[in-house]
């Protein structure tokens, strides 16, 4: 019987660059077993046609989790024109194939520009989202279809880089819950010509971008080399959440945040969400002014202070 090797309770964020045919969950775990963590999660999945930015959260970082899942995204795409699938995407059955009609760079920036806002979008059947319990890629699996409301959604950016024949590639940036899926569906259909997703890469998840990512390979050749080797490709949990300001307090205010009570702290912002640090740069958690002034605790970390 194989014997299972301890698990640390080792704290961070790892930006993985999830390859082409890999689930997030299958990455997920690698992930946790190179590290020998007691706990990871994933900040939102990526199908396995997609690569690219999987923040993977280590440890007390997945208490920061839920906030990289609600934060904007980045993708880059490449769209096929005249073919519609079943899922939308390249792993689907073709429905349809129709002629592409001649196509000009400057009206096809014109079209895209009219998915850029708030837009409304008909979750995909094969998509995650549950009906009745039952999750809609099972039940699109079984050829059933049921109706599902549209959702508001956010494009803040959508650039086309490249336009051919019968292909384009479009840069995105876009609101958590937007299915590039159905962006590339609806587009086809306002050409008149059908569109599916060939290719998709997310570049960013906010405040992360694809800079400082890793592949499977390197962990790997890495976790040879030791768990320190590993543990140096670890960001800090509050790079999970830079984009609020930082409050910081001293040893008594601290204790009372940890007992759950709101505290006045100096310099803190009127309103709002805020880091939270003890001596200046320990950082526990994450607070949100109450009307009042005073910082509440939202969401603490259990970390020994050094």
């Amino acid at each position: 019987m194989t014997e299972r090797r301890p698990r640390r309770p080792v704290s961070g964020v790892l930006l993985l660059d999830k390859p082409v045919g890999w689930t997030s969950n299958a990455a997920l775990q690698t992930v946790k077993h190179l590290y020998q963590a007691a706990k990871a999660g994933h900040t939102g999945s990526l199908d396995p046609l997609a690569s690219g930015l999987l923040p993977i959260c280590l440890g007390e970082a997945t208490k920061l989790s839920g906030f990289l899942l609600n934060a904007d995204k980045g993708y880059r795409f490449t769209c096929r024109l005249g073919v519609t699938t079943t899922t939308g995407d390249a792993e689907g059955e073709v429905v349809a194939v129709r002629p592409v009609g001649p196509l000009s760079r400057e009206s096809m920036e014109a079209t895209l520009r009219r998915f850029v806002g708030t837009i409304r979008q008909i979750p995909p059947m094969y998509s995650a989202l549950k009906h009745n319990g039952q999750p809609l890629y099972k039940l699109a699996r079984k050829g059933m279809e049921v109706e599902r409301a549209p959702r508001e959604v956010t494009v803040r950016e959508l650039h086309l880089l490249r336009l051919d024949d019968e292909e384009l590639e479009c840069e995105l940036r876009c609101s958590k819950g937007t299915y590039v899926r159905t962006l590339a569906t609806d587009l086809g259909e306002i050409l008149g010509c059908g569109a599916h997703v060939a290719a998709l890469r997310r570049t960013a998840v906010e405040p992360y971008d694809a800079a400082r990512m890793v592949t499977l390979e390197s962990l790997r050749e890495w976790a040879e080399q030791g768990l320190a080797a590993l543990d140096a490709h670890l960001l800090p949990p509050d790079s999970a959440v830079t984009q609020w300001p930082a409050v910081r307090v001293g040893d008594d205010a601290a204790f009372y945040l940890r007992q759950g009570q709101p505290v006045l702290a100096p310099r803190a912002p009127s309103q709002g969400w805020v880091r939270l640090y003890q001596d200046e740069q320990h950082f526990f958690g994450i607070g949100e002014i109450l009307d009042d002034g005073r910082v509440a605790p939202r969401r603490l970390l259990v970390c020994e202070v050094p």
